[in-house]
């Protein structure tokens, strides 16, 4: 663990006034259990806050950049940047993983480089950020992280989970959640291939296929973020 919380205010670019905010952004659950310590608490509620400062700073920096895009392609793209993997990528990328307090648990199970923390880290950091200063210091530092990612977004491959990612559309537009509909199964044994349609209210909205049941599913809900629409926040 390296707590040198000047090194890390360096990497993220703004020193603070207040470093109580950047040890709680810092400390995982598991270390004030097994510590015994309450210090400042943990991250998880700055977590929370910081997941809406995310959500909202990406969205003021996909509709500046692409002005000519509808509400469901900067959904999709805002959904993507925001995922877990992307986010951890870009813990890793600030090395924020030499920073943070874990249990002894956690430490020996390699917490410091599960997707999981890495990301809740990085936006617990993102809203200790804003409690300190105001939104200028986190806007600055996700333009940083993220404005190359979405320059580019046909590169966005990383460990991508489509269908979380389609869930969670969903969820957002007030929609029911997709159903997974098996079509059709064919091939011999050791080379089966499978094909699934994503059904909204029973109406089929994409469809993939696959080797294994898994991959089909996953290429079904890719292929519907790419082909559906959202008009006045549902989907069409």
């Amino acid at each position: 663990m390296n707590m040198n919380l000047q090194q890390l205010e360096q990497l993220l670019g703004h020193v603070f006034g207040n470093r109580t905010l950047l040890v709680q952004a810092l400390t995982h659950p598991s270390f004030l259990h097994e510590s015994g310590e309450s210090g400042s608490g943990d991250y998880q509620r700055l977590e929370f806050l910081g997941d809406s400062i995310l959500g909202m700073l990406l969205a003021e920096m996909l509709c500046l950049s692409y002005p000519d895009w509808d509400e469901g392609s900067l959904s999709r793209l805002r959904a993507r940047l925001a995922g877990q993997d992307v986010l951890a990528d870009r813990a890793r990328l600030l090395g924020l993983g030499d920073f943070i307090l874990l249990g002894r648990g956690e430490e020996q199970s390699a917490g410091r480089a599960k997707d999981s923390i890495l990301a809740d880290v990085l936006e617990a950091l993102l809203a200790a950020m804003y409690l300190d200063a105001g939104l200028d210091a986190p806007r600055t530092l996700v333009i940083r992280l993220f404005v190359e990612l979405a320059a580019a977004p046909e590169n966005l491959t990383l460990g991508r989970d489509s269908k979380s990612e389609l869930q969670e559309l969903f969820s957002a537009c007030g929609a029911s959640m997709p159903e997974y509909r098996l079509v059709e199964e064919c091939g011999p044994p050791h080379e089966r291939l499978f094909r699934f349609q994503v059904l909204l209210d029973g109406r089929c909205v994409g469809e993939g296929q696959g080797k294994s049941k898994k991959i089909a599913q996953q290429a079904a809900a890719a292929q519907t973020l790419g082909s559906i629409r959202i008009v006045e926040g549902r989907i069409v």
